[in-house]
Formats: structure tokens, C-alpha cells, sequence
């Protein structure tokens, strides 16, 4: 006799069988990042893999150990072995701490699965998504008559949309002209759409510099896409944006903005004046995995008219027959490139609900202050050298008079002992230690434990 299969999570029994399940996973959390102690597992590569395997043992067992071990055994060994976000000294990358609330709901978008591809796979997420996306384009471009939003996977496919947005509408002649400092997925963009190789524009000072964009623009022909950042990789800078958008103008060149670190900053009455000229852009990548604390993947590329969407458009007859869509379903393959996709605008309506702008504008604002807090430390250091005051959340700095081997080596030690987790950031022809401050649990007494362990490791 068959035993009966597993449980489903969705239907009114698949509360009563997650639940369970969630304690158990809960546990394992809390006692796996007990286990690790800091921010992330102490020994290198070698030694979290070695962990990983010991824990895993055979990938794919003849029988199965059942659903309470393998969660147990496999969830503590991967929070043991994270690099965890919500520590406050990891601080490299642009790699958020989710919010709990958001963690939360997006189990719920796991449980029920919804399928963003056809309307008779997710009626109401659809629904969800059509007024999430359409409130956080009119954010992005508050004067517009018509502006609407897709939901991606973030900065690269958000950058990608838009190069193809501007390419179906100029033509494959299309040229796309970026900042020494842009993204590095305009290039692969450009690549993958058969475009031309981006012209890429010096920025000595870090930002894009109209007068240099200028002298570029007077020499091409053919239509131009001009990328700007607001919120680059390595610094958090953001390009004039007004002075850009005027010369984009004059030039006749699309304007698009990656705004992926950045763009979250419009929640902040205190700091949204940063972003003055991006409702001039066409396009904006904005990235809520980033300064909006969602868990990945949470990106969005908003437009300015919902009428450049329409090349978007594209007929299944098994998900948007005419017929259908005729008859008045909704028709969501020219929503994305991609055909399954999981509803992630969920999690993002949860925390839009049950914050607001204040609340996630008193989020954004308490990074910039740690950031702040973090570059005085800096400054007030004698052994420590500032590579500039912030401009989003992003501080650069390094032992004075280091060189570059020993800068890269302290970044290792850290790692490696599993104390702390710094970025690393070429400016000015030197090598800088990088904290991206996107914790807004993280206290000044965290950043001085930061600065104490890059003194410590520098006099090693």
C-alpha cells in the first residue's frame, strides 16, 4: 500500500501543515546564527563548504530522512554558514536585511504559488500588482499622465528592459552611452540585444560630468540612450541629474536612470531632494531589495508613458488567447520577459501597507545617519583616512599610508575569521575598504566595534 503523499502548503489544510513546519524552520534559524555568532562563518571557503557537506551527506538519498529533519539539519546549517544581512558589521554589499513583515508575506506568496503568466493562475496577485506597480510609478514620475512599472529581478534586468524598451522604438542602431561609474550591466544589456558596445564616458570625480557627456554627444549619430546612476556601486554617488536631463533634452538622446541603490531615497522627505531631475528620465531602475529591506528579488523598472510597454506585448494562445483577452482577462505576458514568475509584489504591498512613507522614509533616513556616524568616526580616527562624506549610505575608507596589498589583506582577515564583512572599492587609484550601512538596527556602538577591528587588523 502507497503511503499517502506529503502535504500541499496551499487550500485551507496547508495552514495546519506549515505550521509545524515553521517551528521547526524558526528554530533552526535562531540556533544556526546562534551557532555562527557573527556576522559570518569563520574559517574561508573551505571550511563552510566542508560544514555544507557534513551536513548534507548524500544530496539524494534512496530514502528520505523526512520533512522535520531535513529542515532542521539543512536550515541550521545554511544559517550557520550565512553571511547575514541583519548582522550590523556585515555591511560589503548592497545586500539588505529583510524585513520580518516582508519575510512573512512572502512565505504566503510561496505557499499559494500564484504563477504571473496567465490571469487564471493569479487573479488576485495580478489585481495587486496592476495598483502596487502603477502607485510606485506615479512616486517615480509624480507629473506624468500615464506612467506605469514592471516587476523584475532587479538592477540587470531592469537595465536590460530599458535598453530593449529604447531599442524596439530607435532601432538597432541604437547607441548607449554610460559613465566610467554605471553599472556593469549595461555592457552585458547591450550584448545579449545585439546592440553596439556602450560608449563609456570617464568620471574622474566619480560622477557624470555634463560638459564630458556633451563632447560624447556631439559626435555620435544615430539615436543615443544616456544611462545615468543615482547611487553608484562603489561610492553611493549620484550624477546631476537636472543638469543631465537638460542636456538629454538638447541632444535629443533617451534618458534613463539606474536607480536601483538610490531610488528608495524618494520615501525620505529629509533626503528625496537628492533625486531632483529623475521624473525627467524616460525609464528608472529602482531596486526595493535594496533601500526598501524586502528579501530578493524586489526591482521594478518604471516608465514615464505605459505606451512604451505595449513592445512588450506577446500571444500564447494556452495563457492570452484573443478570445480572452477579448472577453476581458487580463493579459500579463507583455508584463515581463519572463513567462512563470512568482507574485514578489506581495511582500512589497505588505510593507507599503503597514508602514507608509513615513515609516520606510524613517528607514531610509536612519541608514544616511549611520552613515554619517560612521564617516566622523573615520574622520576622528588618526590611523584612518576618509575617502569622502557620504552622499547615500555608502562610506569609503582605509588605513592611512597603507598600500593597496594590505588594505586587500585586512579585508580578508576579517573576512576569513568571520568578525566582519566590508566591501572593497577602487577610487582615486587606490584601494578602499567600503561599508554599505543598510541596517537601520545597526548603532554607533556597532560602527565603533567596526572601526576597532579595521585598526586592529591594520597593526597586525
Amino acid at each position: 500500500m502507497r503511503a499517502a503523499p506529503p502535504p500541499l502548503a496551499g487550500g485551507a489544510p496547508g495552514a495546519d501543515a506549515l505550521r509545524p513546519l515553521l517551528d521547526t524552520v524558526l528554530d533552526a534559524l535562531r540556533e544556526g546564527a546562534h551557532s555562527r555568532g557573527g556576522p559570518l562563518p569563520a574559517g574561508g571557503p573551505e571550511a563552510a563548504a566542508r560544514r555544507v557537506r557534513e551536513a548534507l551527506g548524500e544530496p539524494l538519498p534512496e530514502t528520505g530522512r523526512g520533512a522535520g529533519e531535513a529542515l532542521r539539519t539543512l536550515v541550521h546549517a545554511l544559517a550557520e554558514g550565512a553571511a547575514d544581512p541583519a548582522h550590523p558589521l556585515c555591511a560589503a554589499h548592497l545586500h539588505t536585511p529583510p524585513l520580518a513583515l516582508a519575510a512573512a508575506a512572502d512565505l504566503a506568496a510561496s505557499a499559494l504559488n500564484p504563477s504571473m503568466d496567465s490571469w487564471d493562475q493569479a487573479p488576485a496577485a495580478s489585481a495587486l500588482e496592476a495598483l502596487v506597480t502603477a502607485a510606485l510609478a506615479a512616486e517615480v514620475f509624480p507629473a506624468a499622465d500615464r506612467p506605469d512599472a514592471l516587476v523584475t529581478t532587479g538592477g540587470t534586468e531592469s537595465n536590460q528592459l530599458a535598453l530593449l524598451l529604447a531599442r524596439e522604438r530607435h532601432g538597432p542602431a541604437l547607441r548607449t552611452v554610460v559613465g566610467a561609474n554605471a553599472h556593469h550591466s549595461f555592457h552585458r544589456a547591450a550584448w545579449l540585444l545585439g546592440l553596439p558596445e556602450p560608449v563609456v564616458v570617464p568620471t574622474p570625480r566619480g560622477t557624470l560630468d555634463p560638459a564630458a557627456l556633451d563632447t560624447t554627444l556631439a559626435v555620435l549619430r544615430g539615436p543615443v540612450l544616456v544611462a545615468a546612476t543615482a547611487g553608484t556601486t562603489d561610492e553611493g554617488l549620484i550624477d546631476p541629474l537636472p543638469d543631465l536631463a537638460e542636456l538629454c533634452e538638447a541632444r535629443h538622446a533617451v534618458f534613463h536612470v539606474d536607480a536601483a541603490y538610490g531610488g528608495p531615497t524618494l520615501f525620505s522627505r529629509t533626503h528625496r531632494h537628492l533625486l531632483d531631475g529623475l521624473a525627467r528620465a524616460r525609464t528608472v531602475t529602482v531596486d526595493l531589495h535594496k533601500l526598501g529591506w524586502q528579501p530578493a528579488a524586489a526591482g521594478l523598472l518604471a516608465v514615464r508613458d505605459a505606451d512604451d510597454l505595449a513592445v512588450l506585448g506577446h500571444t500564447a494562445d494556452y495563457l492570452n488567447a484573443d478570445d480572452d483577452t477579448d472577453a476581458g482577462l487580463p493579459d500579463l505576458l507583455g508584463r515581463s520577459l519572463r513567462t512563470t514568475r512568482r507574485p514578489d509584489v506581495l511582500k512589497t504591498a505588505v510593507t507599503l501597507r503597514a508602514l507608509g512613507r513615513e515609516g520606510l522614509g524613517a528607514l531610509v533616513d536612519a541608514c544616511f545617519d549611520r552613515a554619517r556616524d560612521l564617516a566622523d568616526l573615520v574622520e576622528k580616527a588618526p590611523g584612518l583616512d576618509l575617502r569622502a562624506r557620504p552622499t547615500l549610505t555608502t562610506v569609503l575608507f582605509r588605513p592611512s599610508g597603507a598600500e593597496d596589498t594590505t588594505v586587500a589583506a585586512i579585508r580578508r582577515t576579517l573576512l576569513t575569521e568571520g568578525r566582519a564583512v566590508l566591501g572593497r572599492a577602487e577610487a582615486d587609484g587606490r584601494l578602499w575598504l567600503k561599508a554599505t550601512l543598510l541596517n537601520p538596527h545597526a548603532t554607533p556602538g556597532d560602527l565603533a566595534q567596526l572601526i576597532t577591528l579595521v585598526e586592529g587588523s591594520a597593526h597586525r
